[in-house]
């Protein structure tokens, strides 16, 4: 892939890494291996998902640092990983539903807006837009259950809320937890927020990977209009830069962590509600909705009892993204096929 920033006549063209389309991927390879990386990686941010459902559910406002204080003198680092099990099981199938349609959708809508006459960058962010609702839908399908299990394990033992109360239940695991669920409130139990979920994620995917197209393409014509301040693109022919491994990977991290500010602030609330939508009965009134767990929340603190979270949610998200993005590619580049394809995007 080559960017250019051009003025009058002079040019400096940044020669990147040619993109890597679903059709140039071994499949069995990408699944594979991404399962590995990927679960490596949410070991290693469970700790602050943690924290954020906390923080969301409980009723009175909790700094972080307090939080992790309190979570670490009653359980001990173990608390920080409550139902990582049940997570983790979750996160091989969800990862592989999210990897293939988020590729399939990226090349196929990508080189049909080309085709339709759209320059490369808005063609990007357009793809990868699309991609991102695509990915976020079919992850629900298996991360939503998961998802109500795991947060019921997260918030238990809390001191600061009495869970059991709310709940009905006190779990013993996840297997545990499961069979309570489906037996208490049946299948539809485990896809309690669902909707919501959808309207979380998928919103919240399209504008991250969005926002990382653009951002992506931002900082690399900054780099490209400071080579040209500095000489290094004079002469009507042109001149050529490549940058290192180093530099790419830089840019994806930056273009990433921008990407997740953004989308954690746009979506923060939506996600409120829905982890106590999946966490939460509203005791004897049984399962609260939509509405009434929104005025619950403005009543406790209002518009920011709604961003309670926000920081382990943005640096989770934030951590994760620029792992995920830069492990990504680098898992894309593994897997590859020598093939062609219709053209690259970013």
């Amino acid at each position: 892939m080559s960017l250019g920033v051009a003025e009058d006549d002079s040019r400096t063209e940044i020669h990147l890494p040619a993109d890597i389309d679903w059709e140039m991927l071994d499949k069995s390879k990408f699944f594979f291996l991404g399962a590995a990386l990927f679960s490596g990686v949410s070991g290693t941010l469970y700790p602050t998902v943690v924290l954020k459902t906390r923080q969301q559910v409980v009723v009175k406002d909790t700094p972080c640092f307090k939080m992790a204080i309190s979570i670490l003198r009653h359980d001990g680092l173990r608390g920080f990983y409550r139902g990582f099990g049940t997570s983790l099981m979750g996160t091989i199938p969800a990862r592989a539903l999210y990897m293939g349609a988020l590729e399939m959708t990226k090349s196929s809508v990508g080189c049909a807006t080309v085709k339709m006459g759209f320059t490369e960058a808005k063609a990007a962010a357009i793809a990868n837009a699309a991609a991102g609702v695509t990915a976020a839908m079919a992850a629900q399908l298996v991360w939503t259950p998961i998802d109500v299990v795991s947060q019921r394990l997260m918030v238990q033992g809390s001191k600061s809320l009495n869970t059991t109360a709310m709940t009905g239940f006190k779990y013993t695991g996840g297997i545990d937890a499961f069979r309570k669920i489906i037996h208490h409130d049946g299948v539809r139990g485990l896809y309690r927020g669902f909707g919501i979920s959808i309207l979380t994620y998928a919103p919240s995917n399209a504008v991250w990977w969005a926002s990382y197209s653009m951002a992506h393409r931002s900082i690399w014509d900054g780099i490209g209009n400071h080579l040209k301040r500095d000489g290094n693109g004079g002469g009507g022919g042109g001149v050529g830069f490549t940058p290192d491994s180093k530099a790419v990977v830089a840019v994806q991290a930056a273009s990433a962590a921008v990407a997740s500010g953004v989308s954690a602030l746009v979506t923060m609330p939506l996600d409120t509600i829905k982890t106590r939508l999946q966490v939460l009965d509203d005791g004897c009134n049984g399962k609260p909705g939509i509405g009434p767990t929104l005025r619950k929340l403005m009543t406790e603190g209002g518009l920011s009892a709604c961003y309670r979270g926000l920081g382990p949610r943005w640096i989770s998200m934030s951590m994760s993204a620029t792992t995920m993005i830069t492990t990504y590619e680098f898992l894309k580049k593994l897997s590859t096929k020598n093939q062609d394809s219709c053209g690259s995007l970013q």
